[in-house]
C-alpha cells in the first residue's frame, strides 16, 4: 500500500467523528430557559387593618340614649298637641264670631230706621197727633227693637255716665255746675252694642267744669 492511499484511509475514518461532534444548529436549544418567579416571593404582604378607636357603647349608655330620645319625642308630641288644640280653639272662636256678627252690617243700617221711628214718635206726642198714628209708630218701633234684642243688639246707657271714648263720641262740651266734669249731659244719637262689640257709638254732649 502506498503512502497516499494510507493518508486517504485516515481522512475517511476521521470524517464521521467530526460530524458527530458538531454543535447544534438551533441557538434556543443551547440557551437555558429563565424560570418564572414564585408567587410566594412576589406577593406583597397585606397591611394590618386598624381597629376602630371608638369603644363600643355599653348597655347602660344605649339605654340612656334611648331614654333621652324618648323624652325628646314626648316633648315634640306635647308641643304638637298643644298647637293643634290652639288651632282648634281659634277656628271655633272664628266660627262663633262669624255666627254672632254675621248680620252686623245689616243691623247697623237698620239703626237709621229706629232713629227715624223714635223721632216720629216724639214729634207726634209733642204735636198732639192722632192717637192711632202715634200708637202705630210706637208698635212698629217696639217690634223692631224686639228683633234687635233677639240678635243681641242693646242700647248704650249714656246719660249721666262718665264719658267713655270706647262707647261715646263727644260732639261738644258745655259748662255745668250740676254734674262733675267729663260727664255725659245730653244724648244726641243713641249708641248700640252688638253683644260684646260696639255697633255704633253714642253721640253725646260732655260737661266741663265752669270757671
Amino acid at each position: 500500500m502506498t503512502d497516499k492511499e494510507s493518508m486517504d484511509n485516515v481522512a475517511d475514518t476521521d470524517q464521521p467523528a467530526a460530524d458527530t461532534m458538531s454543535p447544534s444548529s438551533d441557538p434556543q436549544e443551547a440557551t437555558p430557559q429563565a424560570t418564572a418567579p414564585r408567587d410566594d416571593q412576589s406577593a406583597v404582604p397585606d397591611e394590618p387593618v386598624e381597629e376602630s378607636a371608638e369603644p363600643e357603647q355599653t348597655l347602660e349608655e344605649k339605654l340612656e340614649a334611648a331614654e333621652l330620645q324618648a323624652r325628646e319625642n314626648h316633648d315634640r308630641f306635647l308641643r304638637a298637641a298643644a298647637e293643634l288644640d290652639n288651632f282648634r280653639k281659634r277656628k271655633e272662636r272664628e266660627v262663633s264670631d262669624l255666627r254672632k256678627y254675621a248680620n252686623q252690617a245689616l243691623l247697623r243700617e237698620l239703626l237709621a230706621v229706629v232713629d227715624n221711628l223714635e223721632r216720629a214718635l216724639d214729634s207726634s206726642r209733642e204735636n198732639g197727633e192722632p192717637e192711632g198714628l202715634t200708637e202705630g209708630v210706637g208698635m212698629t218701633l217696639k217690634e223692631l227693637l224686639k228683633i234687635f234684642d233677639q240678635f243681641g243688639v242693646k242700647p248704650i246707657e249714656s246719660l249721666q255716665q262718665p264719658f267713655d271714648p270706647n262707647l261715646h263720641e263727644a260732639v261738644m262740651q258745655e259748662p255745668s255746675n250740676e254734674v262733675p266734669g267729663n260727664t255725659v249731659i245730653k244724648e244726641l244719637q243713641k249708641g248700640y252694642m252688638l253683644r260684646d262689640r260696639l255697633l255704633r257709638p253714642a253721640m253725646v254732649v260732655v260737661s266741663k267744669e265752669s270757671t
